[in-house]
């Protein structure tokens, strides 16, 4: 399993919430750098942390991280956006699209040759919108269920490389983004810590504050669950046995 002390760390959206909370974290663990993706690099006391410029929608800036990073054993990919709206603009679901569900994906493939080297692991920062729609910013909702089927894709493939990938169900977070929504909230910092320890300990989902611990057990019992892992055992047989026979 993928321990955080002494391992290389990237996360995306870093500059504040649960990405500097999951810096802080990883320095806390011991990791032996961080890298900390930001539209707006700034710097850092510890001489382990390298700002990185990173917009997770612009295919240079990802070229470039990869260029810079030479060796990585831990992706977190944090960076998000959640806009109000009603889906009546295409213009604002494709904009979570871009960020939520294509940014992560096309920062994940182009880390995959420095994770399958370091037989490391993909942590995607999802949300429990990712199961039932939160109608206030439905556009965020089907980005996030669309992020945790890529995700559940990515965990099948991904695997026959030696990489783990793992889908983080966030629920209400005290952060920026969740500043107008007035519910109990955890703290960036206690979500940090709990994804960080799903992941340590080998959980492929994992529920890390207090709204969504209790709807662990019943996913993982579930059908919904069950189905996923029926399916990526189908996808694996079929592609054994596509690859015998070429």
């Amino acid at each position: 399993m993928t321990k955080v002390a002494d391992s290389e760390v990237l996360v995306t959206g870093a500059n504040r919430g649960i990405g500097q909370a999951l810096v802080e974290e990883a320095l806390r663990r011991g990791a032996k750098r961080v890298y900390a993706g930001m539209r707006v690099p700034v710097a850092h006391p510890d001489e382990r942390v390298t700002p990185l410029t990173l917009d997770v929608t612009d295919a240079e800036q990802i070229q470039r991280a990869v260029d810079e990073v030479k060796s990585l054993k831990i992706l977190v990919n944090n960076a998000g956006v959640a806009i109000y709206d009603d889906l009546t603009k295409p213009s604002v679901i494709q904009k979570h699209l871009d960020v939520n569900l294509f940014g992560p994906l096309n920062v994940a493939q182009a880390l995959l040759p420095l994770l399958t080297r370091s037989q490391g692991a993909i942590v995607n920062n999802l949300s429990l919108n990712g199961f039932a729609a939160f109608p206030l910013i439905p556009g965020y909702s089907v980005s996030k269920a669309a992020a945790f089927s890529m995700t559940q894709s990515l965990r099948s493939f991904f695997a026959e490389r030696g990489v783990s990938v793992h889908a983080v169900l966030t629920g209400p977070t005290d952060t920026e983004m969740t500043r107008g929504f007035d519910a109990p909230k955890a703290t960036p910092e206690y979500v940090a810590r709990a994804i960080f320890d799903g992941m340590e300990n080998g959980e492929d989902d994992i529920f890390p504050d207090p709204t969504s611990e209790p709807m662990a057990e019943g996913w993982r019992s579930g059908v919904a669950n069950a189905a996923a892992t029926e399916f990526a055992a189908i996808a694996k047989a079929i592609r054994t046995a596509s690859a015998a026979a070429n």
